[in-house]
C-alpha cells in the first residue's frame, strides 16, 4: 500500500504522481486523504508555484476503487467528498498529465485544473448514472457551462466514452500529444507557469475562478447530499454488487 501517491518540488513545481498503476490508478479513500494533504500543504508553500497532477503515460485513472467505495458507504466515510472540497478550493494553478482510462472522478477532476494535457491514448467517461450515482466535483455546474447543456447531458448522463480528441474539440483539455512525450511536456508547461511573477500569476488566476467560485460550494453540497442519498438505493447497491460477483 505504501507508494501509492508519489510527491516532488522542484523549482516551483509540485508534482503528485498517482502510482497505483495495477489497479489502473482507481483511488480509494487512503489516497484521497493523502491527496488532500498534499494539496493543504502545497496552498500553504512559499516555494509552490504551481501543482501538477499525473499518473504515467498510459494510465491516469479509472475513478474510484469500487471495493472501497462499497465500504465507505457503509458509514458515509467518502474521502473523495473531502478531497473534492480541497481541491475547488485550491490557491495556485493546477496542470494534469492524462493518458490512458481517465474515468469519473478522473476526468471531473479535470474542470478544476487551469490546463490539461492528454496523451493521444486517453479515454474518457463520466458513468455516474450507469452505476446509479449522479454527477460530483461540482461537474453539474461546470461541464454545462465549458461545453454546454446538451453536450454535458451525452457525457454526464449517457456516459458516453471520448477520446483525446474529441475532449479537445469540446474545449476540456488543452492540448494532445504522443504518450511518450506527456510527461514532458506537462512538465515543461508547468515549469513555464511556475515562473511567472507571483502575484501576477495567483492575482489572473483568482480572477479568472472568482465568479464561478461563488456558486461552487452550494452545488457541491447539493451534488454530495445527492450522492449520499443514491449510494444507499437498490439500484446503486446492486449494480455496485454485480461488479463482483
Amino acid at each position: 500500500m505504501d507508494n501509492l501517491i508519489i510527491s516532488e518540488e522542484n523549482q516551483g513545481v509540485f508534482t503528485i504522481t498517482l502510482n497505483r498503476i495495477s489497479k489502473k490508478n482507481a483511488l480509494n479513500s487512503a489516497m484521497y486523504k493523502q491527496l488532500g494533504e498534499h494539496f493543504i500543504n502545497a496552498s500553504k508553500s512559499s516555494s509552490i508555484q504551481c501543482v501538477l497532477i499525473r499518473g504515467d503515460q498510459n494510465c491516469f485513472c479509472a475513478g474510484n476503487d469500487l471495493q472501497d467505495f462499497i465500504e465507505s458507504a457503509k458509514t458515509n466515510d467518502i474521502a473523495a467528498l473531502g478531497f473534492i472540497k480541497i481541491l475547488s478550493a485550491f490557491n495556485k494553478p493546477i496542470i494534469a498529465a492524462v493518458a490512458g482510462p481517465v474515468v469519473g472522478i478522473g476526468t471531473t477532476l479535470l474542470l478544476h485544473c487551469d490546463m490539461v494535457i492528454a496523451a493521444s491514448n486517453s479515454k474518457f467517461k463520466l458513468p455516474f448514472t450507469q452505476l446509479g450515482l449522479c454527477p460530483e466535483a461540482g461537474s453539474s455546474l461546470l461541464l454545462p457551462m465549458r461545453i454546454g447543456q446538451n453536450r454535458a447531458f451525452e457525457l454526464l448522463v449517457l456516459g458516453k466514452t471520448f477520446n483525446a480528441e474529441q475532449a479537445h474539440q469540446y474545449g476540456l483539455i488543452n492540448e494532445v500529444c504522443l504518450p511518450e512525450a506527456l510527461l514532458s511536456t506537462a512538465q515543461s508547461i508547468a515549469q513555464t507557469i511556475a515562473a511567472l511573477p507571483q502575484d501576477a500569476l495567483m492575482t489572473s488566476r483568482r480572477l479568472l475562478k472568482d465568479a464561478v467560485a461563488q456558486m461552487l460550494p452550494a452545488v457541491m453540497a447539493n451534488e454530495a447530499k445527492e450522492f449520499i442519498r443514491l449510494m444507499k438505493t437498490d439500484d446503486c447497491k446492486s449494480i455496485l454488487a454485480k461488479f463482483f460477483e
